[in-house]
C-alpha cells in the first residue's frame, strides 16, 4: 500500500464538498470534484464545475491562491466513477441520508483501487450502518472523517474507525491529515454526533434549560 495521499476524490460539490476539495488542492493534492448530472443544463458536470468557481468568490476564501483551483478537476457520478481507480483516497460529502450514501458506496465499490482509502464526511451516521452492506476488502478501508466547516479554518477533525479497518489505513490517513492538511486528529467512537456534535446538543439543551429556570 503506498504511504502517499495525493490524488484526493471528492464525491459531492455542496459547501462542505467544496471546502474539503479546495483545502486538498492548497496541500497540493490533485483533486477530482463529483456531483450527480443535473437535468437541466447540457454541461453534465456542471454542478462540480460552479462549485469550482465559487471558490474564487468564497468568503472566507477557501483557496490560498487563486492558481490553486487549477489542481481540481469537475466531474459527475455517471461518466467518471470508473477514474476512481487512479485516486488514493474518496471521500463522500453527500445528503445525510442512509439508503442514497449506501447506493453510492455500491457503485463506488466497483471503481476504486486496491489501495484506495473510502470514507464518509457524515457528522451524525454511525460507521457500522454505512459500512454494512460493503464487502470487507472495501470495509476495511472505510474510515469516517468528520471535517468542519469551513475545512480550511477549523482544525478539528474526527475520524472514526473499527477495528476491522486495516491499521497502515488508519495510519496513512491520519498522517496525510496531520502532515499535509494541518488537522488535529480526534479519533472518536462510533456513534451518532460523535465528539463535536454530541457536546453541541449537550450544551444547547443546558442553555435551553437555564432560560427556562
Amino acid at each position: 500500500m503506498s504511504s502517499s495521499i495525493e490524488r484526493v476524490a471528492v464525491i459531492g460539490s455542496g459547501v462542505m464538498g467544496a471546502g474539503i476539495a479546495a483545502h486538498c488542492a492548497n496541500a497540493g493534492c490533485e483533486v477530482l470534484l463529483l456531483d450527480i448530472v443535473p437535468k437541466d443544463s447540457e454541461d453534465r458536470s456542471a454542478l462540480a464545475r460552479g462549485a469550482i468557481q465559487k471558490m474564487h468568490k468564497s468568503n472566507p476564501e477557501m483557496l490560498m491562491h487563486k492558481r490553486n483551483a487549477k489542481r481540481i478537476t469537475a466531474g459527475n457520478i455517471e461518466d467518471d466513477l470508473e477514474r476512481l481507480k487512479d485516486f488514493d483516497w474518496v471521500v463522500e460529502v453527500i445528503i445525510e441520508n442512509l439508503d442514497i450514501k449506501r447506493a453510492l458506496y455500491s457503485n463506488i465499490s466497483k471503481h476504486i483501487g486496491p489501495s484506495t482509502i473510502l470514507s464518509s464526511n457524515t457528522s451524525t451516521l454511525p460507521r457500522s450502518e454505512l459500512v454494512s452492506e460493503l464487502p470487507n476488502n472495501i470495509a476495511s478501508r472505510f474510515l469516517i472523517t468528520h471535517f468542519f466547516n469551513p475545512p480550511r479554518y477549523l482544525p478539528l477533525l474526527e475520524v472514526v474507525t473499527a477495528p476491522e479497518v486495516d491499521e497502515a489505513v488508519v495510519e496513512r490517513f491520519c498522517t496525510f491529515a496531520d502532515l499535509n492538511l494541518g488537522k488535529r486528529v480526534t479519533m472518536c467512537n462510533d456513534r451518532p454526533g460523535f465528539i463535536g456534535n454530541r457536546l453541541g446538543v449537550y450544551f444547547i439543551q443546558r442553555a435551553f434549560k437555564a432560560t427556562l429556570d
